[in-house]
């Protein structure tokens, strides 16, 4: 008996840290959450909703440009009534995340639970995060013009979007919010090449000459 109960104090002891380690490990509050209770969420905050859409695995050719045309977007905005939100991860696009950071911006993010799935990292600068129950990774739905539920709740909580480059999801994402008259902004830029060039390898596809992505078709204008 007395055996059990030492085991029941080192576990009240220890669990407590573990979790605490592990919010410490991920950095943020991340957990599954309906539409709703999104909502509610950002609703709760009272803050414009700055949202940034781009690459992601894909990365970028130029980092340093694309950190920079984000900066130039929050210079213009105060941390203390808005807010920037990415999809959680800490590559491509969200490594404005740290920046952000830095200039004093809470941070959220939106993502599926594919990123679950898959074991997609978590930035370490994001402050609150969402997993949305979906089967795709975003964008709308095959054939339709129809949002995902992640998309659906990207653009639905955002005030401000901004694509720097971007594929398919953040193509249809930023075509959905410029539809619902949401304030939109497209920056053209580069996935990293060898990146791109690697995948299309390993598909057996040919190397792409073309690094602009999806977002560009739609955004980039005739003179790009």
């Amino acid at each position: 008996m007395n055996t059990m109960k030492s085991r029941f104090r080192w576990l009240c002891w220890v669990l407590p840290l573990l979790a605490t380690s592990a919010a410490i490990a991920l950095g943020a509050d991340i957990r599954r959450a309906s539409q709703d209770e999104i909502r509610q969420f950002f609703a709760a905050q009272g803050k414009t909703v700055i949202t940034f859409l781009g690459y992601s695995g894909a990365g970028y050719e130029d980092t340093d440009a694309m950190l920079q045309a984000a900066r130039s977007v929050l210079e213009r905005h105060d941390p203390a009534t808005s807010l920037v939100n990415i999809g959680v991860t800490p590559v491509g696009i969200g490594q404005v995340y740290p920046l952000a950071k830095s200039m004093g911006f809470t941070t959220t993010g939106i993502v599926s639970t594919q990123a679950q799935k898959y074991e997609a990292g978590v930035s370490d600068s994001v402050d609150f995060g969402f997993y949305v129950e979906d089967e795709t990774w975003g964008g709308f739905l095959d054939g339709s013009e129809e949002l995902s539920p992640t998309s659906r709740a990207m653009v639905d909580n955002s005030d401000i979007v901004v694509a720097i480059g971007g594929g398919e999801v953040s193509r249809d994402e930023l075509t959905a919010a410029r539809r619902l008259g949401k304030q939109v902004s497209y920056v053209p830029a580069e996935m990293n090449h060898a990146v791109a060039i690697n995948k299309a390898r390993k598909k057996g596809l040919p190397e792409p000459t073309n690094f602009r992505g999806a977002a560009h078709e739609v955004f980039g204008g005739p003179s790009e």
